[in-house]
């Protein structure tokens, strides 16, 4: 009987880094090779299936239909390799040995602070690689197979995932001091719309407070362009405007230094839920929610 020659998950590798760059040298980077190595390795498992999935020229790498359905079958192939030493990790002691964690930008410097020492000081054999990315982009790379779980701020759809809830974090109107009537709360009606001041789309943040107002003409009139709370807070401190924060951005002291004031957001559902998400049927499951446990009550 005539060997059955297989890819190997190297070449599976080479092949995925490429779709993600559309370029030979990032793709090496990102696998920490030659240019020289990535080329010849996926030309070695063009050979071994005999057919051509990427087409080369001077300026272009394009994949061939078939190439795109190889790669979506080696992004699957690649996750289960990865799953199945998750089995043996989850076999062992619980938080231990890697784990690739997105975390949204609207959470990251506010939640990261409070929760890395304690994970550091009880759970030292837990290596946590952290990425900040998008809501979209996070979800991505978890349905990828790139990162092992998200912290997220529900609603928002991230695919075939399980969920453990943290805690609700409400909604502030955040103004110069003296714009707004000094009320206890601030209701949507009391938002001037060609004042609002709200992060660029792929921020799950400004969707959950555009929600929450239910005024269809703030979306349409609001000015999309901060990339960060930090970024929104100093252009509201320039008067520039008014935005929607966070509570625990303004716990973390966002505000401290300048002269703005917040009160809460007076709507239905003027919060957004903290949770920690992670694919189903993930073999992680406990370290999962061991890990949303402990982020729940240091938070």
């Amino acid at each position: 009987m005539a060997a059955t020659y297989l890819p190997t998950l190297k070449q599976l590798q080479y092949l995925v880094a490429l779709n993600d760059s559309g370029h030979f040298g990032r793709a090496a980077e990102a696998c920490f090779v030659t240019q020289s190595t990535l080329s010849a390795g996926i030309r070695e498992l063009e050979t071994l299936i005999g057919v051509v999935l990427v087409e080369r020229t001077r300026r272009v790498v394009r994949f061939t239909p078939l190439g795109e359905r190889i790669v979506d079958k080696a992004r699957r192939v690649l996750r289960e390799a990865d799953e199945l030493g998750d089995l043996a990790r989850a076999a062992g002691r619980p938080l231990s040995g890697e784990m690739r964690m997105s975390v949204i930008p609207t959470i990251a410097p506010f939640l990261l602070p409070r929760i890395l020492p304690r994970l550091r000081r009880e759970y030292p054999e837990l290596k946590l690689f952290l990425r900040e990315e998008t809501s979209g982009q996070a979800c991505e790379q978890l349905n990828h197979g790139r990162t092992d779980c998200v912290l997220l701020a529900l609603p928002f759809a991230c695919g075939e995932v399980e969920a453990a809830p943290l805690f609700e974090d409400r909604l502030f109107v955040a103004f110069p001091e003296g714009e707004m009537d000094p009320t206890p709360t601030i209701r949507p009606a009391d938002i001037d719309p060609n004042r609002l001041l709200m992060l660029e789309d792929g921020h799950c943040l400004k969707d959950h407070a555009l929600a929450a107002c239910n005024r269809p003409e703030l979306r349409a009139e609001a000015t999309m362009l901060g990339t960060s709370l930090h970024t929104m807070v100093q252009m509201v401190d320039n008067g520039l405007g008014v935005t929607m924060l966070p509570q625990m951005a303004i716990d973390a002291g966002i505000l401290d230094h300048t002269h703005v004031t917040a009160r809460p957001l007076d709507a239905e559902n003027a919060s957004r839920q903290i949770a920690l998400v992670w694919r189903k049927a993930s073999p992680r499951e406990r370290d999962f929610r061991l890990l949303a446990q402990v982020l729940a009550e240091t938070a």
